[in-house]
């Protein structure tokens, strides 16, 4: 009994050590299923996590999706109903309101005084406010002044050798839309100008007159750009303001030939105040084959008078007057009795065309200056001798 007590003891002692391994294992194995348990719990939260966030995203796709939709047939909508406008608006004769061409630049050159400055840009801005896509405007000033600052940001954008100080007329771009067109019919046609240097109010009258003339004008005019392309690199430096018009086209300009004769004859000028449609003018009359023609027919119908007391001879008389001059100086002579520009240029006075200088003279009454040569290059041999 006593041997057997003791077996049973030394058995009990493996058995308690196998049990206490087992359950030691069980207790890693249930330790390690946890863990693995806590990653997949983890996992799986965070995949659901994405699926939401993915199902929000799908449905703000899907709304986005819808609103272009219905913006896409909106705009489908809209454009159905220009195309109609447009299309009734062309049946009506009117102008398309698409593919509109810019026509010519407008080109302000300042120097460093503000208040010309600004009245210019308001004069300019008064006219073309409704045509801006026609005619964009610029601001250029001297590259040695001062620089301008005005109450419009942006209006000063570029610099150069120049000053000058304008106001346009209420016609300023329907006459130079309307003159582009003999630009391009008419090659013999160098510039188109809005200037007169006898322009003073005493000296005008018809706001409806034209004229072309031999002598290059200084100010208010536009050229072609094949035709500045080709002059500007050989532009002559006595005469820097007309750079300025390469595109400007103005009715009134202060400053010209280095600011010769400004109180005298420029300030004077008269800006024209009547809105002339000229689009709707037959202009025809201004080209090279018909022109002379027309402007020989003029001066032939005038009254010839001679003498030393021309200007009061002049006034006593009705009708257009003609006046012969000899030679430049006697030009100079008849020119500074009636007040207008004396001066000469490469053998031609100011405004001339074949030698005749034309202006009224205080009424409706035209007054021609006519050279010893003018009639027969207008070919008027029939015209009464003076």
């Amino acid at each position: 009994m006593g041997r057997t007590g003791c077996d049973y003891r030394c058995l009990l002692i493996p058995a308690a050590l196998a049990f206490f391994y087992i359950q030691m294992r069980l207790f890693v194995t249930q330790s390690e299923y946890e863990g693995r348990l806590a990653a997949a719990i983890e996992s799986e939260s965070h995949c659901t996590s994405q699926s939401r966030l993915l199902i929000d995203q799908i449905s703000t796709q899907q709304g986005t999706i819808v609103s272009l939709r219905d913006q896409n047939k909106r705009q489908s909508e809209e454009c159905t109903q220009l195309k109609a406008l447009l299309e009734d608006l062309e049946r009506k004769g009117l102008k398309k309101l698409v593919d509109k061409v810019p026509v010519a630049a407008v080109v302000i050159m300042a120097c460093n005084r503000a208040d010309y400055l600004e009245r210019t840009i308001e004069s300019v801005l008064k006219y073309q406010s409704s045509v801006a896509s026609k005619y964009p405007l610029f601001v250029s000033q001297h590259l040695d002044s001062k620089p301008v600052h005005t109450e419009r940001p942006g209006e000063l954008i570029a610099y150069y050798k120049i000053a000058n100080d304008m106001e346009i007329a209420p016609d300023f771009f329907d006459y130079f839309e309307a003159a582009a067109a003999l630009l391009d019919k008419d090659k013999s046609i160098m510039a188109v100008s809005s200037w007169n240097d006898n322009g003073q109010k005493q000296f005008v009258h018809d706001p409806y007159e034209l004229y072309r003339s031999d002598f290059f004008p200084g100010l208010g005019w536009m050229l072609t750009k094949s035709i500045w392309d080709e002059l500007s690199p050989k532009w002559p430096k006595a005469y820097p303001f007309s750079i300025v018009y390469i595109v400007l086209k103005s009715g009134f300009c202060s400053g010209s030939s280095l600011g010769q004769f400004f109180q005298q004859y420029l300030q004077p000028i008269k800006l024209n105040n009547v809105k002339v449609d000229w689009k709707s003018r037959d202009l025809s009359y201004l080209m090279r084959d018909k022109y002379t023609k027309h402007f020989a027919d003029i001066v032939r119908k005038a009254k010839p008078i001679q003498g030393t007391d021309a200007v009061l001879k002049a006034y006593n008389i009705e009708g257009d007057v003609r006046i012969q001059y000899k030679d430049q100086p006697d030009f100079e002579r008849i020119a500074r009795q009636f007040g207008i520009f004396e001066e000469w240029k490469d053998g031609i006075p100011r405004t001339s065309f074949k030698g005749v200088v034309v202006f009224r003279y205080q009424t409706t009454r035209r007054i021609f200056l006519v050279g010893p040569d003018s009639l027969k290059q207008l070919g008027t041999k029939d015209a009464p001798n003076i």
